[in-house]
């Protein structure tokens, strides 16, 4: 344990994802020997994510505007839509360059036990773009784990009665238990170029 601040810095670096108690601790050591123009261009990056990031109004993607680059892209075919959990997910298959249509953030997976069920996700909105707009596909790209697949198993029970919509879920490749972001190209490509109606 360290004396105030510098123990507050490493609990609360601590709390972000995916960082440890040795990582948080070599970050902030790694802050305190950094250059103050260093520091202030990382406060100043942490202050615009705050005050200048917001979600798609349409795919509830991240977005600096009210309406993301992939929406407003007239490129894209709008009549597919992929369905992921996260905005990092949609990263994760822009990389492949193999999908070009639009997508929907859901803001999550259902997880009764964490108290997530179908009205803190974006699931109403799925349905209402579906149903005001002519989409022929929705691409399932939920994360291969038990969140993910009750999410998916729940959305399929949901769109099956839209007319002339052909539901895909994404093929295998990708491993059970896994999140998409960690999954590379090529598995995503086939996972894509694979994908099975359901």
């Amino acid at each position: 344990m360290y004396e105030g601040p510098v123990q507050d810095l490493i609990d609360e670096l601590g709390r972000l994802p995916g960082v440890g108690p040795k990582s948080a601790q070599r970050i902030a050591f790694h802050l305190l020997a950094a250059e103050p123009a260093d520091i202030a261009r990382l406060q100043d990056a942490l202050q615009k994510v705050k005050e200048g990031v917001v979600f798609c109004d349409v795919c509830g993607n991240v977005s600096e505007q009210a309406t993301c680059r992939i929406c407003r892209d007239a490129r894209r075919d709008p009549q597919k839509v992929c369905v992921v959990e996260e905005p990092k997910d949609v990263l994760a298959i822009e990389r492949t360059r193999e999908f070009k249509g639009r997508y929907h953030v859901l803001g999550g997976a259902l997880d009764p036990l964490s108290g997530i069920g179908p009205d803190q996700l974006r699931i109403r909105q799925l349905l209402s773009r579906i149903g005001e707009h002519d989409i022929t596909e929705v691409i399932l790209a939920t994360d291969p784990n038990t969140e993910g697949e009750a999410t998916a198993t729940y959305l399929i029970r949901l769109l099956r009665d839209f007319p002339g919509l052909t539901v895909t879920r994404l093929a295998s490749g990708l491993p059970m238990g896994g999140d998409l972001e960690f999954a590379d190209e090529l598995t995503l490509t086939r996972a894509l170029s694979g994908r099975r109606a359901v």
